[in-house]
């Protein structure tokens, strides 16, 4: 395929001007990379810059910690097609060349050799002979054989089947119906377990009575040793430490430079977590770091959100740094001050409402570096911790990153997509006028309050849906965000402009769950990504619940079909009917009713329309998946090596980055 721009360095303004600033930086594949702006880091204090510097390096020391979680054999594989990419002659063969680095930068992108959203092994369009070749004829110093006893044989007879047999660690995660999800899933949570051995062993360790459960799990590897279960908990000692002692020597560095006690204690006990693996003092670091909502600059880092484990309990390092954009959190400020409102007034049962909602914070960010699983696709919006009883009992803390989202904002213009997607000018107009805002604001309720709404009744294990888990969660985020849209009380607050802005977003967000978001997925495929599931639950749910009453309709026009929502009222009225029967589900830890909203509405495909959608979403030649290079910081010293400021730049290409990754942030040794 042909890239946007070539790989490497490419021309940027460093100014904040979007009209300038060049967002685009490689294209290959499905995959487009872009860039996004810090705006306001070069006037931030000296201090401030600092601690930024100091928590971005802390970030990034953790990128491989990812790798060898999505897949055993990821960091060996990075390590050898690096090694091929820099040192073996691409005049050799041109063309298996330039699908080697295509390739590599797919390894790259997806932290390992599984599509980061759909979860297949991704398979090299150049030969196996053409690897096994390159690999014989670079030096040996360059590839990992400490790791396969300095013979090179044995590096192949293990990467080889891995690399280019299709049935060989085939899903990352495996969430089809009726298999066992941990022994077909390729991740690197388990080892020589099965599914029933996973929910047994954790099963015996809860206690139904206890009120402040801890994440059974969630920063172990469980793998069977002498026919026992046995976790090795990922901390200072244990798996992973190399790379967490340097993460640890950056939030040490960090700390020395904050000026906020609460954000001092939230460090201290997050080294605390990392140096015991403890998960009780995970869950002290969770409460401080929550109620600490003081300061400018905030972070996370650590073993975070659980979509990679098929069961969803063991959780993806990640780690992003931000800052506080003031003009724009006036918005999420107004939101999470009327929490209560919002929950007294939804339309779920009284049962599973708080009585009183607590400690709920938000605003909207700009984040500064982006590490782990949140790069190089990152989200939108993070809403966190993820203990019910501690958002329940001390609150949760949401943020909307607006400058990852302008960034998508102004990457997408005049790409063609409404034209060929929406259908009308009236959604269009929409759409234009409207979408930037209620996106936003989506965003700003499903994070801010959806996630902290309601509560799940007395004795319920929050595990108690297991692989349905996430997308119920998700899907109850949405429909709370979606749902208050359209509600009066925002323009009241002067969050929309009228009464009309909303249906920009519902329109958008119909059309994405019933057809455009089918772009992502293969041929012949169901769906399995959470969010898209639940995107596509709701979407289906609504169209099939509101046939009666004609409330969205699938439209054909000039031999292309459209959606078109006929009644926005009702449309309102099914979503508080579907977020009722979910928060029900989520509260009452209804598994049957899960699986049944899911597998119903969530995973199958509409094959005939998927196929029009593919066909018609090629010719836009637009990327469905989007990530980002990360700016660089650079610290100048003085004479006497003090930092007398730090400076940014944007001119770091995708291939360029990696490669400087991996060579000052490659923490873990390969193992076999």
């Amino acid at each position: 395929m042909t890239a946007l721009t070539t790989a490497g360095c490419s021309s940027v303004s460093t100014n904040n001007d979007a009209t300038t600033f060049d967002y685009h930086v490689d294209r290959f594949y499905d995959l487009q990379i872009l860039r996004y702006q810090v705006p306001g880091f070069d006037t931030l204090p000296l201090q401030q810059k600092k601690l930024i510097y100091y928590l971005t390096e802390a970030a990034l020391q953790g990128r491989d910690i990812l790798f060898d979680q999505n897949c055993k054999y990821n960091l060996a594989i990075r390590d050898v097609l690096e090694a091929i990419y820099q040192h073996y002659p691409k005049e050799k063969d041109a063309k298996q060349f330039e699908q080697l680095e295509n390739y590599l930068k797919r390894v790259w992108f997806s932290n390992g050799i599984h599509h980061h959203y759909g979860m297949d092994k991704f398979l090299p369009e150049f030969s196996q002979t053409y690897f096994e070749t390159a690999v014989r004829s670079i030096d040996s110093k360059y590839l990992p054989l400490y790791a396969y006893n300095n013979n090179v044989d044995e590096l192949l007879k293990e990467l080889v089947p891995v690399m280019f047999d299709p049935s060989v660690c085939a899903k990352r995660v495996n969430q089809a119906k009726g298999e066992d999800l941990i022994a077909t899933s390729a991740n690197n949570y388990y080892e020589g377990v099965s599914q029933k051995e996973v929910e047994k062993f954790y099963g015996a360790q809860k206690d139904p009575k206890d009120a402040t459960p801890i994440s059974y799990g969630l920063n172990s590897k469980l793998v069977k040793e002498g026919g026992k279960l046995v976790e090795k908990t990922w901390k200072i000692g244990g798996m992973y430490s190399p790379a967490i002692e340097k993460i640890v020597y950056w939030l040490n560095k960090a700390m020395e430079v904050t000026d906020s006690d609460p954000q001092k204690q939230t460090i201290a006990k997050l080294i605390s977590f990392y140096q015991t693996g403890d998960l009780k003092t995970f869950d002290d670091y969770s409460i401080t770091w929550v109620k600490d909502t003081t300061n400018h600059i905030d972070f996370l880092n650590g073993f975070i959100e659980t979509y990679g484990d098929p069961l969803g309990m063991k959780a993806s390092w990640e780690a992003i740094v931000n800052y506080k954009n003031l003009e724009a959190t006036k918005r999420t400020e107004i939101l999470s001050d009327n929490a209560q409102w919002f929950e007294d007034h939804s339309p779920v049962d009284q049962r599973f409402k708080k009585s009183k909602v607590k400690g709920v914070s938000a605003k909207v960010i700009n984040v500064a570096i982006l590490a782990g699983d949140c790069y190089p696709a990152t989200p939108i919006g993070i809403n966190l911790p993820n203990s019910n009883w501690i958002r329940q009992e001390h609150g949760s803390k949401s943020v909307t990153i607006e400058n990852i989202t302008s960034a998508y904002d102004e990457a997408a213009k005049g790409n063609g997509f409404k034209e060929e997607f929406v259908y009308s000018q009236t959604e269009r107009d929409l759409l234009e006028k409207y979408g930037f805002i209620t996106d936003n604001i989506h965003t700003d309720l499903h994070e801010c309050l959806g996630h902290g709404s309601g509560q799940l009744l007395p004795g319920v294990d929050q595990d108690a849906l297991k692989a349905y888990g996430a997308t119920i969660e998700e899907a109850r985020a949405d429909l709370f965000g979606l749902y208050y849209e359209a509600d009066p009380k925002l323009v009241e607050l002067g969050l929309l402009p009228n009464t009309e802005a909303y249906k920009a977003e519902y329109y958008s967000y119909m059309n994405n769950g019933l057809m455009t978001q089918l772009m992502r997925i293969e041929d012949g495929k169901d769906i399995e990504e959470a969010h898209m599931r639940n995107r596509q639950l709701i979407a289906r749910w609504i169209y099939e619940h509101g046939k009666k009453d004609n409330v969205v309709e699938f439209v054909n026009k000039d031999g292309k079909t459209f959606v078109r929502i006929n009644d926005y009222e009702k449309m309102r009225t099914l979503v508080g009917q579907l977020l009722a029967e979910i928060q029900r589900v989520k509260s009452e830890g209804d598994f049957e009713g899960a699986k049944h909203l899911v597998e119903e509405y969530g995973v199958k495909v509409d094959q005939k329309l998927h196929k029009e959608v593919k066909e018609r979403y090629a010719k836009l030649n637009i990327a469905p998946y989007k990530g980002f290079v990360n700016p660089v910081y650079e610290a100048v010293t003085n004479d006497k090596g003090e930092i007398t400021d730090i400076k940014i730049r944007y001119n770091e290409g995708y291939t360029e980055q990696m490669l400087r990754y991996s060579k000052d942030y490659h923490t873990l040794k390969v193992k076999n």
